[in-house]
């Protein structure tokens, strides 16, 4: 617990002094409400057939291309860009771990990196499934869309069954 305090404070001490004090102030706010999630937009990822890689020291590999897709939402449009992948590598407890890394264009031309993070594990039998949580983060150009570089997001997945061709859809979600 040390150790965690330590690295977050050093990190907060990197920022401006008024930033690492207004952060400061609002951990030690033990009236604050919890968390709350605030739908942002839907992201349609298109994607290819996987293509299975072979074992690894951390498991069997594949990757999976993302080829096309949507982004919906209030305040943001447009379209993911083609030509980026899905890394996978299932683990020896039965569970996957998944990094996506692509782009988002917007319809006003912004460009904005997506880099999304989940841990997929199946349930045991018998057991209804339980809902995919994402991690995603983004890197947007300073501007318009510079308000996803500043928050805390977290995404649902799921298939998009609804689409044309194969894809997953991502819910996204501010936590505010």
């Amino acid at each position: 617990m040390r150790i965690a305090a330590a690295v977050i404070g050093a990190a907060l001490m990197t920022a401006t002094p008024t930033a690492a004090q207004d952060a400061i102030a609002q951990d030690a706010a033990p009236q604050d409400p919890a968390p709350r999630l605030v739908p942002a937009f839907t992201i349609i990822a298109e994607i290819g057939p996987a293509e299975e890689l072979g074992a690894t020291a951390l498991g069997p590999r594949r990757i999976i291309p993302i080829t096309g897709g949507t982004v919906q939402g209030e305040g943001i449009s447009g379209t993911v860009r083609p030509g980026a992948w899905d890394w996978q590598v299932d683990r020896a407890d039965g569970c996957t771990d998944l990094e996506a890394d692509y782009f988002v264009e917007t319809d006003d031309g912004a460009v904005i990196n997506v880099n999304n993070r989940a841990t997929i594990c199946r349930p045991a039998a018998g057991e209804a499934p339980v809902p995919v949580y994402t991690r995603p983060v983004f890197e947007p150009p300073l501007g318009a869309y510079q308000w996803l570089g500043q928050g805390t997001f977290i995404g649902r997945l799921g298939l998009a069954t609804d689409h044309s061709v194969p894809a997953v859809r991502i819910e996204v979600f501010r936590v505010q």
